[in-house]
């Protein structure tokens, strides 16, 4: 039985620009300027991840590359060597691992830890965060961020409070301090559309969203509007999940204003394809088996299509969307893509020798 949240010590660690990291340890020349692992401009890639100097003129991930280079036209873009990055975060997690068992990755470069039970560090989650961040350093050459936390959405914040190599605990005592004037769309699973049905009914921080009751934010966001009124008062008692394989990648949006025909949601694809190649980056361009469309409409009936043999292009989610749409032929308040994986099992298959 996990403890309860106010006693839980989770680390949430996170590397900072990670593959760019990696480029900038083995070519000390690529640290001060501004760059970028990403797609081509002539195949409209995108942004995987990019340094603190490209960053400093708009730059980030997800970012198609041809608008990238508009921004800073002297930005450095490299293709990404994902099995050098996949070997490095083989090492940073080997380390993650020697602390304790309970890790769950998020992807190549960020995981969270659940240290409760440690007892090295006199227990200190702080003194276990400062050995995490020195240990990858030393043996990879990669700094860390990490956040000290009683719940992982807390945890999550702080690693990203004081980037690049920072370190932000917030103890048990703090949490109602911390919460309170945090901006709502801090919160985990606050995306855009939800965003701005906050910003409608004035609600920018946490200690505002607090004045809402529970049937009102139930009312207005459906089961959705629980998980607000716990986030908003630092309740999160996810645990944190030991490593299970990963079946697919995606991205979807669910939208402010339902998309009215089949031509809207053509032109919805774009984005969702852009976010969808960031986020297989992200993971090393992993073995694909297909890919999927998903659709929910405004009645909230859902239909999901995919097909083996395609692979994630614009050009092929738009194929499968047209099929998908005409099963109800409604107006679509969440479009999503997606593409699934090769099994771990069939992958290491694949490359036994003959």
């Amino acid at each position: 039985m996990a403890k309860p949240s106010a006693e839980r010590k989770i680390l949430h660690a996170d590397c900072d620009c990670f593959y760019a990291a990696v480029e900038m340890r083995d070519d000390p020349s690529l640290r001060d300027i501004p760059l970028a692992i990403g797609g081509s401009r002539e195949k409209r890639g995108v942004i995987a991840t990019c340094n603190y100097p490209a960053r400093a003129f708009g730059i980030h991930s997800a970012m198609p590359t041809a608008r990238a280079l508009r921004l800073c036209p002297q930005l450095t873009l490299l293709p990404g060597d994902f099995e050098r990055y996949r070997e490095v975060s083989r090492r940073i997690q080997a380390v993650f691992h020697e602390l304790t068992p309970l890790v769950e990755p998020l992807s190549l470069d960020e995981a969270f830890l659940d240290v409760t039970a440690v007892e090295r560090f006199s227990g200190s989650a702080t003194w276990m965060a400062r050995w995490l961040k020195q240990e990858c350093l030393a043996r990879t050459g990669i700094t860390v961020s990490v956040g000290v936390a009683p719940s992982k959405f807390l945890a999550k914040i702080a690693s990203d409070w004081d980037k690049p190599d920072g370190l932000t605990v917030i103890p048990p005592a703090r949490v109602d301090d911390f919460v309170r004037p945090l901006p709502v769309k801090k919160l985990h699973g606050v995306g855009p559309a939800t965003g701005a049905r906050l910003d409608a009914l004035g609600i920018t921080t946490c200690a505002e969203l607090r004045e809402l009751p529970l049937e009102r934010l139930v009312e207005e966001f459906g089961k959705f509007g629980r998980r607000l009124f716990e986030l908003s008062r630092g309740i999160d008692e996810r645990e944190v999940r030991v490593e299970r394989e990963r079946k697919s990648i995606s991205a979807e949006t669910t939208f402010e204003r339902d998309l009215p025909d089949l031509a809207s949601c053509r032109a919805a694809l774009a984005s969702l394809c852009e976010r969808l190649e960031a986020r297989l980056a992200r993971h090393g361009h992993p073995p694909l088996a297909g890919i999927f469309v998903k659709v929910r409409f405004d009645d909230f009936s859902l239909t999901t299509l995919e097909h083996r043999g395609l692979l994630p292009t614009p050009e092929s989610f738009a194929r499968l969307l047209e099929p998908a749409w005409a099963r109800a032929g409604r107006p679509v308040r969440l479009l999503g893509v997606g593409a699934r994986l090769v099994p771990e099992a069939q992958r290491r298959q694949l490359t036994l020798p003959i």
